[in-house]
């Protein structure tokens, strides 16, 4: 099964942030959505990072004053993991799980950024699908 199958017709609704947004903008673009990362990009297009709610929680306990007003570039995770829409989910699945992440973005070679998958979303897919 790809990671098509699990999710769903692409491109779909992927949120972003841009790299000079604050962690306020961020964290109140995951409370509106339900959302637990967003995609950090400057074009729409290209992943330049990610930033999970993990990611603002950590910093937050060591740096609390002023958290809110910092960048999302000086917290995001730059070396992301991107999979295509056509990659087993298996195979991701066991990325995210050696990995210790979440959330990977679906990066389409032509198109760029097209979606973003949980591991929440392809165990479900796999589970399911039997």
């Amino acid at each position: 099964m790809m990671i098509a199958d699990a999710a769903g017709p692409f491109p779909r609704t992927v949120y972003t942030v841009k790299p000079g947004d604050t962690i306020a903008d961020t964290v109140d673009l995951l409370a509106e959505h339900g959302i637990g990362a967003v995609v950090v990009t400057s074009d729409g297009t290209s992943v330049d990072g990610i930033i999970s709610e993990r990611d603002i929680v950590r910093f937050l306990a060591q740096e609390q004053e002023g958290t809110l007003r910092i960048k999302v570039e000086d917290l995001m995770t730059r070396k992301v993991v991107t999979c295509s829409p056509t990659d087993e989910i298996d195979t991701i699945i066991g990325q995210m799980l050696t990995g210790r992440f979440r959330h990977m973005p679906v990066v389409d070679d032509a198109t760029g950024l097209c979606g973003l998958v949980s591991l929440g979303d392809l165990a479900g897919a796999r589970i399911t699908a039997g």
